[in-house]
Order: C-alpha cells, then sequence, then structure tokens
C-alpha cells in the first residue's frame, strides 16, 4: 500500500496562516490537473532512499484554474505544500514560519512538537516546483542546495524541488 502524501489540509497540523496554505494547496491542485488524473504515485528521493506516495486531491473548478493561470507562480506555491507534507511524513516536521530574505529559504520547519515561536530546533527549507523533466528537478536541487549554503544563516536547511509532471519530489539536506 502506498503512503498518502496529505498536502490540502496542513493547516490542521502546521502553525501557519490556514489561508496561506490553501491557497498553496489550491495551486498544487491546479499543477498537478495540468499533467495528471488523481490520485497519481509520486516517488520522493531524500538522500537516497526512495519512498512511493499516493497523491490524490480535491478536483479543481474553472475558478480555480483561472485563479492560478500564472503557472510559475502557481508551480512555486504548489511546492510549498508538497514539500511541506513530505517533511512532515520523512522527519516529523512541520512548516512554523516564513524565513526572511536572505536566509537562503522560503520556510522554516520544526519538531511537531515544537513551540511555533521558538526557532531554535527549527530548519530551513528552500523549496522549487517545476514541470521539466528528472534532470531539471536534480539540476534546480543543485541550485537549490547552493543558495541555503549562501543564506546568511547557520541554522541547518533541507533543500527541496518537486516535479509536478514527473511526479517527482528530491528532498535533501545542505551543509
Amino acid at each position: 500500500m502506498l503512503r498518502p502524501l496529505r498536502f490540502e489540509n496542513l493547516a490542521q497540523r502546521h502553525p501557519i496562516d490556514p489561508h496561506q496554505l490553501q491557497g498553496y494547496a489550491n495551486a498544487a491542485k491546479v499543477r498537478l490537473e495540468a499533467h495528471h488524473t488523481c490520485p497519481v504515485r509520486f516517488e520522493l528521493i531524500s538522500n537516497g532512499v526512495s519512498v512511493l506516495y499516493e497523491v490524490d486531491w480535491t478536483p479543481v473548478d474553472e475558478s480555480l484554474r483561472r485563479s492560478y493561470l500564472n503557472a510559475e507562480d502557481a508551480k512555486r506555491d504548489g511546492a510549498y505544500v508538497m514539500a511541506m507534507a513530505a517533511v512532515e511524513d520523512l522527519d516529523g516536521m512541520v512548516g512554523v514560519a516564513r524565513a526572511e530574505t536572505g536566509t537562503g529559504a522560503d520556510y522554516y520547519v520544526a519538531p511537531v512538537a515544537s513551540e511555533p515561536d521558538d526557532l531554535e530546533n527549527a530548519v530551513r527549507l528552500e523549496v522549487s516546483g517545476t514541470d521539466g523533466s528528472r534532470a531539471e528537478v536534480r539540476r534546480r536541487l543543485k541550485e537549490k542546495i547552493a543558495q541555503t549554503q549562501r543564506g546568511c544563516s547557520e541554522v541547518p536547511a533541507i533543500a527541496a524541488v518537486v516535479g509536478f509532471r514527473t511526479r517527482l519530489i528530491l528532498l535533501e539536506r545542505a551543509s
């Protein structure tokens, strides 16, 4: 049996604005439906270990499609929730805050039981989304790792790239 990748209801578990998370989930659904019918299998590779997931979502309507016509923004935003769901499942971490400009990351994630205001145990999460090939997903992961290393932060980081068309998520801890 495949593990579910639960990205639509992150607000129940992640202490981030629920409206923002819902917008990101909407973007992910639109990008998924641009290439696939529901449900679909995704492969997640994290530090050399592969896990297969079933990704299921509520179908989108025309209003939602029109709201996310900017594919670049939708890939970026949709990748946030897909990456957070993957980090939650693999590492038991949830999104707790948006990262500051210059840190080399998009969000902070922390262990589930952490206080959201206490970033002492947090990890930076840098995310990208693409409709490109598997090679493009791998190339982007290298870019995202380099971005975390250039950031003005000593906080450890995870780089994540979501390939919507290729059904691939790559996660790697950056040093």
